[in-house]
């Protein structure tokens, strides 16, 4: 390529130089125009008439511009377009996108809910990044402006008035909640249907969608969860809209740089130079015009919830109020009489479940079994066939994203959980939609769970790979848990407490109703039942039961008689006191509750430390085989490895059952209509008999879990195999929290508590027995010892600040502010007098270990300043 010739004397070509020049030019024909107007302003001609203001209007900035507005509608949606009718019409003009909004929609309330419908790879956050996973919903509007614009307004429920009278503040309550505009748009045609005669708008969205917002895109803390930047527009653009009858979906790719992720303390990794590229899909979906007839949400039955501020229910302030989510459940209208006469009916529209056309073929029967097995709860509240699951149709246009179907979606994950979300109308609860999230490695944690829980029963468990039947049969409980999610129902941790530990050893009686009353329960397998016991998998499974049966009772029993959830309220209260009174296997114990023992996961029956008796019993049967049972041709020792860990956490959930009735308090919700107290401290005897419990199976260094050939085999640490559950029960006691309950509970029942001098009685008993029996003190107590001293240290001081990056304001609560302090105190000076009088007699490591905690007690007593 010829070079251009640099002029003499210089660097720059006769090129650039002739460019100088024209800029030059252009420059002092600009400076001399400005020169001139400044000229001509400050010497006006003396006969020039002068300048006229114009008429003062107080809406001219509204006015657009001269030669601005719509357009005709032919030159804007051209003979180029291809058109999509639906909700509202749709037209892509070249590479121009166009919503053709009716006026009919305007100000009517569309949610739209976002996903990622293809992921990035390997951009990860625990069990969000994948696809079908949900990045954000929002509820919008579009309403017309001044100047020709279209406004997209952003929607919230959270404040509410529905009293429209002279007297009511539904005004008010608008008037201090006025809705944000989001964004606007140029109307660029106005439209007339040639039909109909409906009248809309024509928008422009090519550049709103090509965009980073977090109406259709990512939520912001999603965005921040999955450590995404700022958007690259030119590696964004969106793929197609489509129209649908009650919604439109919008497919988008979009590209983000990476930000640095988030370490702990707030500190900040380095940004990835590799950006994260996602396929987006955004669902604008129509809610209902005809609200569904809301209810009421109480704490006695488990149901998800959405809440707000009314400004109506209390006529001298406010009051929070919550709706149940569910599924709109009515009688067609020539089946109303047969309802109201207790005949079953159908319901007017089904509860449709499609399988993802990606899920193995043999897992799918098993799947839509789980969902099927619902019906029988639906009949309990009138209705039949309310609920079924289908293979997803073959038909192309079908989409998985669309947001009017509800599908299982498998996800080629190796994170080993499933999840049951569901999208609601947040005005009423209405459940709209929802995606199951079904990842692919749940059959790990399942073969795990089953095989420590029920192997000492089951044969079938005794291997690495379960049979098909087996397996969809652990597919198919998980799939009706998740379900019944998506119907509406939360956690019931406190279910399995309500049965007997003995009946979950009687085979007639297990088998009949099942180790739990309910699904919900995080009950998982019958781990009570001993070999002797000969119990079938219909007593070990869990499945649908009396409390989900009453739920969805609850939940779904339409209700005509009523116009709304106030008029409902006195007969609802009145039913849920008389049949849980009735039946208390029909109660609900919710997962958010830290002092309830009653309300726990993974724990069975109504004495924890009889359950666990049991559980321990079976894990002594099934430790010595795991060798044998994870051997598979041609591998290593990770099953086993694997499975001593799930063995020791099995064994480390049972101590953690137990601990959580020292200082327990009992919760159960009530109205001013039923009698006794709601809280209520855990009984003396109860935990005494824990505290027996724990130093017995627990401190009683527990060496049967040190397996000498497994360890050999898998490298673990024989110091570590227990001691971090010793550690962890011991911290639950000596805290500030759980010692100012015994506190509390003294004063509430004097002599009838156990109390905080109990607690450390039995601990005394328990883990410093060796220093008045003079006995040896092995690796296990001494690492135990240790760390009791260095927790009971912690508890005569105030706690620091806490860590840059955490919460503002967060900190544990002080103990030097109670008793707790003093308590902890004198326990520490009567310790480190029992040590100085244990030494004499002690030798070897015992001897070193006592006189090192006496340097340490010595030292929290007297601290250097």
């Amino acid at each position: 390529m010829k070079q251009p010739v640099p002029v003499k004397g210089t660097n720059i070509s006769k090129t650039q130089l002739q460019r100088m020049k024209r800029l030059s030019l252009i420059t002092l024909v600009l400076l001399g125009t400005g020169f001139q107007g400044f000229t001509q302003q400050r010497n006006p001609k003396k006969n020039a008439p002068s300048a006229v203001s114009p008429a003062a209007n107080p809406n001219a900035v509204n006015r657009p511009p001269a030669g601005n507005g719509p357009k005709p509608y032919a030159e804007v949606i051209t003979a180029k377009a291809k058109t999509d009718k639906g909700l509202f019409k749709v037209h892509n003009v070249e590479d121009r996108y166009f919503f053709e909004i009716p006026d009919s929609l305007m100000n009517r309330e569309i949610l739209i809910v976002n996903r990622i419908s293809k992921a990035a790879a390997g951009n990860r956050s625990q069990m969000m990044g994948y696809g079908g996973d949900q990045i954000g919903d929002n509820v919008i509007s579009f309403q017309k402006g001044p100047a020709n614009k279209l406004f997209l307004k952003s929607i919230s429920f959270g404040e509410r008035s529905q009293d429209t009278t002279a007297q009511g503040l539904y005004k008010s309550v608008m008037n201090s909640n006025v809705q944000p505009l989001v964004a606007s748009f140029d109307i660029k045609a106005l439209a007339k249907d040639s039909v109909s005669g409906a009248k809309g708008v024509v928008i422009d969205v090519t550049d709103y969608m090509n965009s980073d917002n977090e109406i259709f895109f990512f939520d912001p803390s999603v965005k921040k969860a999955l450590s995404l930047g700022g958007m690259m527009a030119d590696r964004s653009y969106i793929k197609e809209i489509k129209a649908y009858p009650l919604n439109i979906e919008i497919r988008t790719l979009k590209t983000y740089s990476k930000s640095a992720p988030q370490m702990p303390g707030g500190m900040g990794g380095a940004p990835s130079a590799t950006p994260a590229t996602y396929e987006l899909n955004s669902s604008m979906v129509l809610l209902p015009s005809s609200q569904m007839k809301a209810r009421y949400f109480d704490p006695r039955v488990g149901y998800f919830a959405t809440g707000f501020v009314d400004f109506d229910s209390n006529p001298q302030g406010v009051k929070n109020l919550s709706l149940i989510t569910r599924w709109r459940l009515e009688p067609k209208a020539e089946d109303v009489e047969k309802y109201k006469r207790g005949e079953l009916v159908e319901p007017k529209k089904q509860i449709v479940y499609y399988i993802d056309p990606a899920t193995p073929k043999k897992w799918v029967p098993y799947l839509m079994q789980g969902v099927n097995d619902w019906q029988i709860a639906f009949e309990k509240a009138g209705f039949k066939n309310a609920i079924v699951a289908k293979e997803a149709p073959t038909d192309p246009s079908w989409s998985i994203e669309d947001a009017r179907h509800n599908v299982i979606v498998y996800k080629p994950s190796d994170i080993p959980n499933a999840s049951g979300p569901h999208v609601h109308d947040p005005r009423t609860g209405e459940i709209l939609e929802t995606h199951v999230n079904w990842y692919h490695n749940v059959m790990l944690i399942l073969r795990n769970w089953y095989l420590i829980q029920a192997a000492a029963v089951d044969p079938a468990a005794r291997k690495m790979t379960f049979d098909d039947k087996l397996m969809g049969e652990l597919i198919r409980f998980v799939s009706s848990h998740e379900i019944g999610h998506t119907l509406g129902l939360r956690h019931n941790f406190g279910s399995s407490a309500t049965v007997p530990v003995e009946k979950l050893r009687d085979k007639q009686w297990v088998e009949k109703n099942g180790h739990t009353p309910s699904i919900m329960d995080y009950a998982r397998f019958n781990y009570v039942a001993q070999p002797e016991d000969n119990i079938s998998s219909k007593g070990i499974f869990p499945r649908i039961g009396d409390y989900d049966l009453w739920a969805i009772e609850w939940g779904y029993k339409w209700m005509p008689e009523f116009k709304g959830p106030q008029e409902e309220l006195a007969i609802s209260n009145k039913t849920i006191i008389n049949r849980i009174s009735g039946n208390k296997r029909l109660a609900f114990g919710t997962e958010s509750d830290a002092n309830d023992p009653r309300n726990q996961n993974e724990d069975l029956g109504d004495n924890a430390m009889l359950a666990s008796a049991y559980g321990i019993k079976n894990l002594k049967r099934i430790l010595p085989n795991l060798l044998t049972w994870s051997k598979e041709p041609n591998e290593g020792y990770q099953n086993a490895k694997t499975l001593y860990g799930e063995l020791v956490g099995q064994y480390g959930r049972y101590m953690g059952h137990v601990a959580k009735n020292i200082g327990g308090i009992y919760t159960t919700p009530k109205t001013v209509e039923e009698s006794g107290a709601s809280f209520v401290a855990v009984p003396f005897a109860t935990q005494k008999e824990a505290m027996t419990f724990l130093n017995a199976q627990l401190f009683n260094s527990p060496t049967w879990l040190i397996n000498k050939e497994l360890i050999e085999r898998t490298g673990i640490n024989p110091v570590d195999v227990f001691q971090g559950i010793q550690k962890n029960t011991l911290a639950r006691f000596l805290n500030a929290n759980t010692i100012g309950k015994l506190i509390n509970a003294e004063v509430m029942n004097g002599a009838k508590a156990y109390t905080a001098e109990h607690l450390f009685a039995d601990l005394k008993n328990g883990i410093w027995s060796e220093l008045r029996s003079h006995k040896n003190i092995d690796v296990y107590r001494r690492n135990l010892q240790k760390a009791y001293v260095d927790n009971l240290s912690k508890l005569m001081v105030a706690p620091a600040s806490a860590a840059p990056g955490g919460f503002p304001g967060m900190r544990s609560a002080d103990p030097t502010s109670t008793d707790v302090s003093s308590i902890s105190r004198a326990q520490m000076t009567g310790l480190a007098k029992d040590i100085r009088l244990a030494i004499p007699a002690a030798t070897g490591l015992s001897k070193y270990h006592l006189q090192d905690l006496l340097v340490r007690i010595n030292n929290a007593l007297n601290p250097k300043s």
